[in-house]
């Protein structure tokens, strides 16, 4: 059987992937598991270098420019989960023979100008035209950031009582590419408005200025505990993976989880579930209960929307899905994304 198409299950990653990670060092505070997306090394006396890496891909949906500038913001994005802000970055590009200059020479522009917005300067990396690079993959990009070990914010830190904060709502992402992707299909139940908005998601595919608007509340016990973008899986997938990596159960509310109108739309013109499909630029947050309401309230302030979903329990890692009905659903892996699936479905039809 074809394996899934998206990110290794937990179970899959750590039969055929976590045997095989090389030398033990004991300056890696954080290293590779699921549900973090991020490394944190001890480089110093009080000091630490986060580290993450993510695809690069052109989309031919969106174009070279918003293809660039979505690939930098999605890796960005991770490391900032982890408290401390992006520094450097070392790319490497595996690019299609039938990229001509003048298209890379868009796209590299494209992710310089991102590069820069963000605050990261590329120190090194790798660019080469290769037969079997025809996806639209074209390479990987790693990010480093430094910052002080009392600072940086994980699931090691999450604690029972803490509320769950979910920015912005369901299948960003997926709602952003449906948008371009199948116009036709999304404008049958959108008006002209909804999908202008729709078009307009595009520009929330990233989670940095969340995360700055919650660290500036305050860290560990004076506010924000763990940080977790809501990538492939969706919120759910992402509610999951950080209940795993926290060894904490999530009890969240659906009814409380934010879906537009044109994320419910675009997720049916794609025949996905909303609260399972792509949906990068939604960030999950764990904040003490004294400082829920300030980190809503710099949220709001940077005009960004959020809601408190739930709160964090015992341990068991799983999460308790609680049903508009009160019925209770206990979830403790996260499913294949369907939009996978449905994009290649998309693509084949034309």
């Amino acid at each position: 059987m074809r394996p899934p198409r998206g990110k290794l299950s937990p179970e899959a990653l750590a039969r055929l992937v976590a045997p095989h990670l090389g030398a033990a060092r004991s300056e890696v505070l954080v290293g590779p598991r699921a549900g973090v997306d991020c490394a944190i090394v001890r480089v110093g006396e009080g000091r630490v270098m986060a580290v993450t890496t993510d695809p690069l891909s052109i989309v031919p949906a969106l174009g070279l420019a918003d293809s660039a500038r979505l690939a930098c913001h999605l890796v960005a994005s991770d490391l900032w989960t982890t408290g401390i802000a992006p520094a450097y970055a070392a790319v490497s590009l595996q690019l299609p023979l039938g990229l001509d200059d003048a298209d890379l020479g868009a796209f590299a522009a494209a992710m310089g100008a991102a590069w820069d917005a963000l605050g990261v300067a590329v120190v090194t990396g790798h660019t080469g035209r290769y037969d079997g690079c025809e996806g639209t993959i074209v390479g990987a990009a790693t990010l480093f950031g430094f910052g002080d070990e009392h600072r940086y914010v994980g699931p090691a830190f999450v604690a029972a009582g803490d509320r769950v904060l979910i920015t912005k709502g369901c299948a960003i992402e997926t709602t952003a590419i449906a948008a371009r992707l199948v116009p036709e299909r999304l404008g049958r139940t959108l008006d002209a408005a909804g999908m202008k908005r729709a078009r307009g998601m595009l520009a929330e595919v990233s989670v940095v200025a969340d995360c700055r608007a919650l660290l500036a509340v305050g860290v560990r016990e004076q506010g924000v505990t763990a940080l977790h973008d809501a990538t492939e899986g969706g919120v759910l997938g992402g509610l999951i993976e950080l209940a795993l990596a926290a060894g904490r159960v999530l009890r969240v509310e659906r009814a409380r989880i934010p879906l537009s109108a044109e994320a419910h739309a675009a997720c049916e013109a794609f025949g996905v579930d909303p609260y399972r499909a792509l949906s990068a630029g939604t960030l999950i947050a764990t904040v003490r209960p004294g400082r829920a309401g300030a980190a809503l309230a710099a949220l709001a302030a940077a005009g960004i929307a959020a809601a408190d979903v739930g709160e964090v329990g015992g341990t068991g890692g799983a999460l308790e899905l609680v049903e508009p009905g009160g019925e209770v659903v206990t979830l403790r892996e996260p499913p294949p994304d369907p939009y996978w699936d449905a994009y290649a479905r998309a693509v084949r039809e034309g």
